[in-house]
Parts: structure tokens; sequence; C-alpha cells
């Protein structure tokens, strides 16, 4: 299988570079529901219950499997993404059923705090669901075996988690500061002896002295431009580079063995500013969310069952083509 950045051959015996890129959670999956995850409490009794059809299942490993599949073949099921074997078809499967427990978990907890969609909310996804049907082939209708019927109440369900994470949550500041998500964008020249660091600075601070070209020249790092967020160096590092304005360069900061020339590009970049006032307005959420999330979860031991995950092969159903039940999701609802 071709590393698709690269086009190099890969096989079972590929670089854990590529691996790490693979063993990723569903990334068209809400951000809530990989958080609410993390840490989940177990319990030593576990009530087994029905959990969503066999056809609902497998139009969720069908939108997964296809959208893998697009990018890496099928040569992608049998590459192992751990020292224990995993394969990537058991890894992608056990992803898709921890996921649609999750799910179902939420939408018992929208059970108990009497949680209702609108007329209008279920007007709204009976015509998502009738537009995502009607744009299955039938091919994908064979291999997953939805009906328009499956498919609008997983779409509820799904809506339903939505809607139980802002009611959950309404009540959570999520006012994140300028300062707090502030992003630069710097240039940075990385050594490991502080004499040679010494020496770097001195070529940097001249007159006329093009950094960039000293970055490229002396830098032990290859990537020598960068943004720059609070929370992720030494605060002695982020107390200097957040201090500079554009076009300055420090001097030299030792974080343990590594030394670090830095001039400012940008003291302030909006956009990535802004989309990481999102992010960490959504952690912010995500985090209160799992608090409650969590204590339901200890409170209600309920295991999903379903015999269906060990038959299922993403091999088969060489002509189902779905990808995008999550995206329609998203463009008609939000």
């Amino acid at each position: 299988m071709p590393d698709k950045e690269t086009g190099t051959p890969a096989g079972k015996g590929m670089e854990s570079g590529l691996i790490e890129k693979l063993a990723v959670l569903l990334t068209v999956l809400m951000v809530f529901l990989t958080a609410c995850r993390q840490g989940t409490s177990t319990v030593s009794e576990v009530e087994a219950a029905p959990g969503y059809s066999d056809s609902q299942i497998m139009l969720v490993v069908a939108t997964e499997r296809n959208r893998y599949r697009n990018v890496y073949t099928d040569r992608i099921w049998e590459v192992e993404v751990d020292n224990q074997g995993t394969t990537f078809q058991m890894y992608l499967l056990r992803e898709i059923q921890s996921f649609l427990q999750e799910l179902k978990m939420m939408n018992l907890l929208a059970d108990q705090q009497d949680l209702r969609l609108s007329g209008q909310e279920k007007d709204r996804l009976e015509k998502l669901a009738e537009a995502f049907y009607d744009s299955l082939t039938e091919e994908d209708r064979k291999y997953t075996g939805v009906d328009q019927t499956d498919v609008y109440e997983l779409y509820c369900e799904y809506h339903r988690a939505n809607r139980l994470v802002d009611q959950l949550t309404q009540d959570v500041n999520l006012e994140i500061s300028d300062s707090e998500a502030k992003v630069i964008r710097v240039q940075e020249i990385l050594l490991s002896d502080g004499d040679q660091a010494q020496a770097a600075y001195d070529q940097a601070a001249a007159e006329g002295a093009d950094f960039s070209f000293l970055a490229r020249s002396l830098s032990e790092k290859k990537e020598i431009e960068r943004n720059v967020c609070r929370g992720e160096q030494s605060k002695a590092y982020e107390d200097v580079v957040f201090a500079l304005e554009a076009g300055e360069v420090s001097p030299v900061i030792q974080e343990g063995q590594q030394y670090y020339i830095v001039k400012c590009i940008n003291d302030y970049d909006v956009q990535a500013t802004t989309e990481r006032k999102q992010r960490l307005a959504t952690m912010r959420k995500n985090q209160a969310f799992r608090q409650i999330y969590d204590a339901f979860v200890a409170e209600t031991p309920v295991e999903f069952t379903s015999e269906i995950w060990d038959r299922i092969s993403l091999e088969d159903g060489a002509g189902s083509v779905t990808t995008d039940f999550f995206e329609k999701y998203q463009e008609m609802m939000n």
C-alpha cells in the first residue's frame, strides 16, 4: 500500500509515522463523543441491553470503511497498527462499536433529562434522512441493509446527542481571553550547544542579518517556522517569545539541553487566534459535559449487545461508496 504523502510502498512493516496517521479516532465524529469516552469509569456489574440494529451499525461501518478505503485502498485492512497484531480492520471496528455505544448512552442520558425533539426538528431530520437515503446506491443499500426509517432514527439519536451537550453545558462560561488564545508566528534556530547558540545569536542580531537563511543553515530542526501558542513550551520560553514584537529577535533561550533563538514574524495571528479560541471553548465545553456523562455512566452500567460485529468484513461490499452520513448532517442541521 503506498503512503498517500510520499507515494512509497508500505505494508505490515510500514514505518511508525504512517501507523500513527492511520491509528486515529474517527474524524467525522463529534469531538465531544471522543472527549467523554476518555477516562470513562469501569464497573464490575454490567447489564446487557440491545443497541442499534444491524443495518444501522452497517451504515456507520460503510461510511467509515469507504472513507478510509478511498484514501488507502482495500490493502489497509490487514495492516498492523500495533505490536499486538491488531489490524486496521480490527481497530476501526472497535472504534465504531465504542462510538455507537457512547451514542446510545448519551441518548439514555437524554431520556433522563427529558430531552425531546420538536416537530420542526423532526421534519428537518426526516428531510435529511430522505435526501441521504436517496443518495445511496443499490450496492450501499444491499451492503448496509438500511431503509429510510433506519436512517431517520439514527439521525434522531445523533441529533439528540448534540442537543444534550448544548443543554447540559448552557451555563458554562466559554469565554476565552485573547491572551489565553493568542497565537504568534515565529522562526527558530534550535541548537543543542550553548556556545554555538550564542554565536548564532550574534549573527542573527547583527544589522541586516537574514534570519531565515541562518535558521535554514544552522538549526538542528528541519522546520524553522511555526505557530506558537501558550501552554506548549516552558514558561521561560513563552515569557520571552510572547514579549517580542514583529521583527524582533530573542536572546538565547535555554530549555533543558536545548537552546533557541527566535524571531517573531507575526506577533498576533488573527485567524489562528480565532480558531484556537473556538478549539479552547470546545475543550472547556467538553470537560464540563464529561463530568456529567462520566457520573451517569458510572451509575448506569449498561453494555449494548449485538452479534453482528464478529461477522463484519470490510473487504465485502465492493460497490458500496457512501461516505457522507455525518457530513450531510453537518450541512443540513447546523
